[in-house]
């Protein structure tokens, strides 16, 4: 679709369309001028008193208070994360919302319970500043930090980066500002993770209206001694290159980076000549959106090493991810989960005149797995029915007991969940009563599609369920920011669960600046087919309710000039066990708790290993082997299941099992 000039504000939006601002500056400045004074000097605003007049406000709150609310109003460049401190919780922070006309800052935190499909909004006295753009990360210690972002005049006209690092202790919603002589300098748009003792912090960009600066120094905060670190490295040595809006993951030996974007300086063709007959250029920045993959080794000082040695940090650039997104996307949301990356969306910019550029918008759901630094697509699924197995079973005494054994089990968990719900914990400043019957709710909707293409979308995982909140859509002059969130169930695959959906505001930014500044008929004539439309939002194409045809294979993009460096991919045999078809994670761990167990007494005393474990350490250290092995080989079992169950298997059962049952029937091979 056509794009023309706009207003924007997260970092990629800004980078995006800067080159058609450039090309538009004098359509710009003649509208500026016939706009009057008075818009000007509205313009022209006091941020340090804006800022000011919102810590005043924010004193007013005497205490901590926790109240049943909506849902969060729409809003971008938000952080969403699951709860550390209880698997029931997602929490909101920040954002900002566009209308077209006038830019909103949020400094609200949100808490939606799962299980009561409820919201509640957490007032604060000491809570940070409304910011858009910032980034925050979990601890191992179960705490969240929360650093930067970044606060605009209402028509964005001046900016502010922030600087300042917070705590939040997500049990008693208590934020805890952290001074500190020597830290990071104020930016947004960079990436926060976390590394035994140390919070980390990569990249990001520096906006002052005139320019944008896009940085690639490494922060690293020891929350032990309470120190920020920022390891110098030799000239020479090759890191990654300056970026914001990257993702940045875990890892059991440090961190790992993947693509970003950025815009670099190059020479273009002005489309003159010079004095002398050459042809004359100018230097105009051209966005990159990167692709690349690093990792980030981090080493912990000597136990006896004084209390103010840092961490040694070496980059290590790793190979090209494979089959690789193509196009190349911006805006595609990573979260991490269980040894993977899981994102969503992005859009891709092709330029095709001096006066706009083409964008694709996408609703594919990836998992980028880490230690094997390859895509995978993820596809809904249709729901499996009821294995012919369990009624086979019926008849069999062994079967009977079975059935009865995960019925009692069922009911247990039942009685525990309600039990759980009665006792819910809270603090003397929360304001809910969590006594009262829970009313009734209807039944939410669930797709079988995918939500709407979008890009820069809030992702957080709780309980190996991905939540989707908001994301940015363009369509002509217009940017609509989603006033929802959807739940995927990331093992079964098995639809998408809306948590709550709201129309579209309507844009108020003016509809005919294109052609007031001089566009084609064409361009007008669709502002005016849009606005026979109502007031109905976006033109958003239906969702299919329908399980969809299997989606097209990402296209692989393995460039042998691609593969850089340096972490080879290891190709060796895996002896450990792996999960079958059809398998759960369960079925999994009661077939091979034996063999992990053994695995790690064995690794223990090759190890020499002083540590005993009790058993019940040993089997819980044999059920987190057993997990990591079932979501990393997550995407290959459920490509077999899906070829499986084309072919009329609906079940796989290993001849050592059918050993032990030999009189069962209607078991398969």
């Amino acid at each position: 679709m056509g794009k023309k000039d706009k207003k924007s504000k997260t970092a990629e939006q800004k980078a995006r369309v800067a080159a058609k601002q450039e090309k538009k500056a004098t359509q710009k400045e003649k509208k500026a001028r016939s706009k009057g004074a008075a818009e000007s000097d509205a313009e022209d605003v006091d941020l340090d008193a804006i800022r000011a007049a919102y810590e005043q406000q924010q004193a007013q709150f005497l205490k901590i208070t926790e109240s049943l609310c909506e849902p969060p109003s729409a809003r971008a460049s938000a952080t969403l994360i699951g709860s550390p401190s209880s698997s029931r919780e997602i929490l909101l922070f920040g954002g900002e919302y566009f209308n077209g006309a006038l830019a909103t800052f949020y400094n609200d935190l949100f808490v939606y319970v799962i299980d009561k499909d409820e919201w509640r909004k957490i007032t604060s006295p000491n809570s940070p500043l409304p910011r858009s753009g910032h980034a925050w990360t979990r601890s191992t210690a179960g705490d969240i930090y929360l650093f930067g972002g970044e606060f605009s005049s209402p028509k964005q006209g001046t900016f502010y980066h922030y600087n300042d690092f917070w705590k939040l202790d997500p049990s008693s919603r208590e934020w805890t500002r952290i001074e500190s002589k020597r830290g990071p300098p104020a930016r947004s748009g960079h990436r926060m993770t976390y590394f035994k003792q140390y919070v980390l912090l990569f990249g990001g960009f520096q906006d002052t209206s005139q320019q944008t600066k896009y940085l690639q120094d490494l922060w690293i905060y020891d929350t032990h001694h309470y120190t920020w670190y920022n390891p110098v490295l030799p000239p020479a040595t090759q890191k990654p290159d300056p970026r914001s809006s990257f993702s940045l993951h875990p890892h059991e030996a440090g961190a790992v980076i993947y693509g970003g974007y950025s815009r670099v300086k190059t020479a273009a063709s002005a489309g003159k000549q010079t004095k002398g007959g050459g042809q004359a250029f100018r230097s105009i920045l051209k966005p990159v959106v990167h692709q690349d993959t690093w990792f980030l080794r981090v080493t912990q000082p000597a136990a006896d090493a004084p209390a103010s040695t840092p961490p040694t940090i070496r980059w290590e650039r790793r190979k090209k991810p494979v089959n690789s997104p193509n196009p190349s996307r911006a805006g595609a949301t990573q979260v991490y989960h269980k040894g993977r990356g899981i994102a969503f969306g992005g859009v891709h910019d092709v330029e095709e005149s001096e006066e706009g550029i083409n964008s694709e918008f996408f609703d594919h759901l990836l998992a980028w797995n880490v230690e094997r630094n390859r895509f995978f697509q993820l596809a809904l699924r249709r729901p499996r029915a009821p294995a012919k197995r369990q009624a086979e079973d019926r008849g069999s005494k062994k079967g009977r007991g079975k059935l009865d054994e995960e019925e009692l089990l069922r009911n247990l968990a039942a009685l525990e969940a309600k039990g759980s719900q009665e006792t819910v914990d809270t603090t003397a400043e929360q304001t809910i009563d969590d006594s009262e019957a829970v009313t009734t709710r209807p039944e939410k909707l669930k797709l079988f599609a995918m939500p709407h293409p979008r890009f820069n979308a809030q992702l957080a995982v709780q309980d190996d369920v991905l939540y989707i909140f908001g994301g940015t859509y363009e369509q002509g002059d217009r940017e609509y920011t989603f006033d929802e969130m959807w739940a995927i169930d990331l093992g079964k695959l098995d639809g998408v669960q809306e948590v709550f959906k709201r129309e579209i505001e309507n844009w108020q930014g003016s509809e005919n600046d294109s052609s007031a500044s001089g566009s084609d008929d064409n361009e007008q004539s669709e502002d005016e087919d849009m606005d026979d439309e109502g007031n109905a939002g976006v033109p958003l194409p239906a969702i299919e309710t329908s399980i969809p045809p299997e989606p097209k294979e990402i296209t692989v993009s393995e460039d042998p000039e691609s593969i850089e460096t340096d972490t080879p991919d290891v190709a060796v045999a895996d002896t450990r066990p792996h999960p079958r078809p059809f398998e759960s994670l369960r079925e999994f761990f009661a077939r091979t708790s034996i063999n992990w167990q053994d695995m790690i007494v064995e690794k223990m005393r090759s190890g020499d290993s002083s540590v005993n474990h009790s058993v019940k350490e040993l089997r819980k250290s044999a059920f987190d082997q057993a997990e990591a092995m079932w979501w990393d080989c997550r995407e290959e079992v459920t490509a077999l299941e899906d070829e499986q169950e084309a072919a009329g298997i609906g079940d796989v059962v290993s001849i050592a099992d059918r050993s032990h049952d030999a009189g069962a029937v209607g078991k398969r091979r």
